[in-house]
């Protein structure tokens, strides 16, 4: 069958094709079957690299422009502009249209070079509040599969296509909450589930109610750099013979993953050199200039999130900041990490009670509660969704690969 689906993550993607009409996740090699969300545009060549390959070659101090986080942009003012990328100015849209290029060049290494129909997953909003900006965002993302090769695109809710990877492998009619939270989104669906309802195609009336709120992994390690780490770069340092603190908006560019390009430029680098000699504690201020004259936004940010990671089953972790010699690592305690987070944490909780009430439904009738995305392992946000539910089975899926699965899924239904 000529169909795939996409998973277009914001911390990672996945692709599924259909040889036989068995839904099979791409494998692509060293990033396993699902993929980081990643580009890298080396100064000195024509070839990008993509995943942990694009990573890697950042971590290595080759010359060139790393951009994560892209699917954040979609919707936002972000996609009007353009980025300088060897030397000339590129727009936001082109380079996930390079991204998107690379996911379609993996179906052909697969043997699947003539597929021209795809099932492209998408949050329930892209844009919190805002109903044109969401519908832009998914116009933008149509337009992109589109100038990729893709000839019919349609789209499917990411919860909808985990509760589908779920619904496979049930025995038994289940009601059940989906929890998809991803490195951008936190999106719930309320469910009907069972074996013979798998066979259909129109779920319409299965689908008691799907919610979503613009928080993921992304806004975690964003929380967790602001309180813990950005004040080793001077954020909340006093200026001198003032009441006044340094100003913070390249503290928070510098934790936000897609906004870190946005520093690289002279203009940043001046106001850091005037805010430094004012500042009250000028060395930490040239921690900041170090990291925005050395480009290593990306590094800073990933030993956050690596440190946020291990949080997951560690009590205490080290955040080390290899690219900068002069800071020592930094120590996160997950006690710290959990109080960063706690108010995105209330928000997600209040998402699901307005899940709950617009399927009309008891939380004790929930029978099962499946968790899918990245950041669904965090500790915390397990044993406080799991307290809402304390009847229902717990079930954890294939965290970076269920959405892919069920996109996977649901393109050999819609183009059978």
């Amino acid at each position: 069958m000529k169909a795939a689906g996409i998973d277009f993550g914001t911390s990672n993607s996945s692709v599924g094709f259909l040889p036989n009409g068995i839904p099979t996740l791409v494998d692509f090699g060293g990033d396993g079957c699902s993929v980081p969300s990643a580009i890298f545009y080396p100064s000195e060549s024509g070839q990008v690299s993509f995943g942990k390959q694009a990573v890697s070659h950042y971590a290595q101090d080759v010359d060139g422009r790393l951009l994560r986080s892209l699917k954040s942009v979609l919707g936002s003012s972000l996609m009007s502009e353009k980025t300088t990328i060897r030397n000339r100015r590129v727009a936001f849209s082109d380079i996930i249209q390079d991204f998107f290029g690379y996911l379609k060049l993996s179906l052909a290494e697969h043997g699947s070079s003539d597929i021209d129909s795809v099932v492209v997953g998408r949050p329930v909003h892209f844009v919190d509040d805002d109903i044109e900006r969401d519908k832009s965002a998914e116009d933008q993302l149509r337009s992109i599969t589109e100038n990729a090769g893709f000839k019919h695109v349609e789209f499917q809710l990411e919860p909808i296509a985990a509760a589908l990877s779920y619904e496979s492998t049930l025995r038994d009619e289940q009601l059940a909450l989906v929890v998809d939270i991803g490195g951008g989104t936190a999106d719930f669906t309320v469910i009907r589930l069972s074996p013979d309802r798998h066979q259909q195609t129109d779920r319409v009336r299965d689908v008691l109610s799907t919610v979503g709120v613009h928080i993921g992994g992304t806004d975690f390690d964003r929380l967790l750099s602001l309180q813990s780490l950005m004040p080793l770069f001077g954020m909340g340092t006093g200026i001198k013979n003032s009441t006044r603190l340094v100003p913070q908006s390249a503290y928070h560019d510098l934790a936000t993953w897609h906004r870190i390009p946005l520093l690289y430029n002279q203009a940043t680098v001046n106001t850091i050199r005037q805010i430094q000699l004012e500042a009250s504690e000028p060395v930490k201020l040239q921690n900041l200039l170090d990291v925005v004259e050395g480009r290593h936004g990306h590094a800073v940010a990933k030993a956050v999130e690596t440190a946020k990671i291990e949080l997951s089953n560690l009590i205490q972790a080290q955040c080390k900041l290899n690219c900068l010699p002069s800071i020592p690592a930094t120590s996160f305690a997950r006690d710290d990490f959990e109080q960063a987070i706690d108010a995105a944490l209330e928000q997600l909780i209040a998402c699901v009670r307005q899940g709950l009430d617009s399927a009309a439904v008891n939380q004790n009738a929930i029978t099962s509660v499946f968790y899918t995305g990245g950041s669904s392992s965090i500790p915390v946000l397990q044993r406080r969704i799991s307290e809402l539910f304390t009847g229902a089975q717990q079930v954890r899926g294939d965290i970076f690969g269920s959405v892919g699965l069920g996109l996977t899924i649901d393109a050999g239904q819609r183009f059978a």
